[in-house]
């Protein structure tokens, strides 16, 4: 029974690293030529292969669940065209145990992609957007690009903060009684301190009804309750942060009287994937087992991305109307998992 365990696994785990390695192949390159497209001032060709190398996890992070969900439903697609799934259970294997079997690689994804999801993807793609807004606007004012954020009355704007914590373009707009501007400063970069950040080459606007008053300051002390980790949150898009990231931040602006609910969906998207990975995996073994047991491989590829893109557009349908509607991320997120993973039970159970 080891013996049959073990092929099944190897099988599967094959066709997981196969479906992977085509699709971020072809990934790799349409994105590649897409991003040549952004080359200006110092950020080239080079530069621009960098940037995908960094924001390379990112992508392995993204493509593994559709993986581990085509790669068991070809892998055992395969074992079924060949009639050895009729072999294995003619010899004694129940189907649980084959199910099992398949589901050992797609745990062992999982597991990946926490890891990489969590630890590695986020500090690359900061550095990538970091590495690429430095090349591409250097530390002009601010414009149309950067970052925003508000704390209290005060609004800010960063061309770039690196993963150092060095802040590039600071600009501060803060605001009185009758949302008048009262003061404005600029800082060509700022470092963080411990406590409070210290900002260097200031230029210090200060606005009353009849005068506009300006100086210039070689450094300026700059305290505010953000901290590089709370800070490097807004170089990033939210579902590419890490899971502690997206929490941390998402309390923050909670705290401030912000709207967090973009990074509250993100967070339990990303908390919930590993089990929408072994839903999609029950659904794609339960499909080879009951209604495609008998087609032919291609027709299999097909239902299984029809079912891939279902699952996908109705996450990415119900999480945006979460957020118009008012109703729970998390009931968003947990709703086409729940669906597939019921789909893929009632299947097994009858193909059993």
């Amino acid at each position: 029974m080891r013996l049959i365990d073990g092929y099944v696994m190897r099988v599967v785990a094959a066709s997981i690293l196969l479906v992977l390695l085509v699709v971020q192949a072809l990934d790799f390159v349409f994105a590649y030529i897409a991003e040549l497209e952004d080359t200006t001032n110092d950020y080239q060709a080079w530069e621009a292969f960098l940037f995908m190398l960094y924001t390379l996890p990112r992508r392995i992070y993204e493509f593994l669940p559709l993986a581990a969900f085509m790669g068991a439903l070809v892998g055992l697609g395969q074992l079924a065209n060949n009639s050895e799934l009729v072999v294995v259970r003619a010899a004694g294997v129940s189907l649980g145990r084959i199910a099992w079997s398949a589901m050992k690689p797609a745990l062992v994804v999982v597991l990946v992609s926490l890891v990489i999801g969590d630890f590695v993807a986020p500090p690359a793609e900061q550095a990538a957007q970091s590495n690429k807004a430095v090349a591409r606007h250097g530390g002009q004012a601010a414009a149309t690009h950067g970052f925003w954020h508000r704390e209290d009355d005060v609004f800010m704007h960063f061309n770039t903060v690196l993963p150092n914590g060095e802040l590039h373009g600071v600009s501060l707009f803060r605001f009185g009684e009758g949302e008048w501007l009262e003061e404005a400063l600029y800082a060509e970069r700022g470092e963080y301190q411990g406590d409070y950040w210290q900002l260097h080459d200031v230029s210090h606007s200060r606005i009353r009804e009849q005068s506009v008053s300006t100086e210039k300051q070689e450094t300026f002390r700059w305290e505010n309750g953000l901290s590089p980790d709370v800070l490097s949150v807004l170089t990033v898009r939210p579902d590419r942060l890490a899971i502690s990231g997206l929490y941390t931040y998402a309390t923050y602006m909670e705290s401030q009287g912000l709207n967090a609910s973009d990074y509250w969906l993100a967070f339990w998207k990303k908390t919930l994937q590993p089990l929408g990975t072994a839903a999609m995996v029950l659904l794609a073994i339960s499909f080879v087992f009951g209604p495609l047991r008998s087609v032919t491989m291609g027709f299999r590829i097909f239902c299984g991305l029809l079912a891939g893109l279902g699952f996908k557009y109705t996450q990415d349908l119900l999480g945006p109307m979460s957020l118009v509607y008012g109703f729970s991320p998390a009931l968003a997120t947990i709703v086409p998992i729940a669906i597939a993973g019921t789909i893929g039970v009632v299947l097994l159970r009858r193909a059993g």
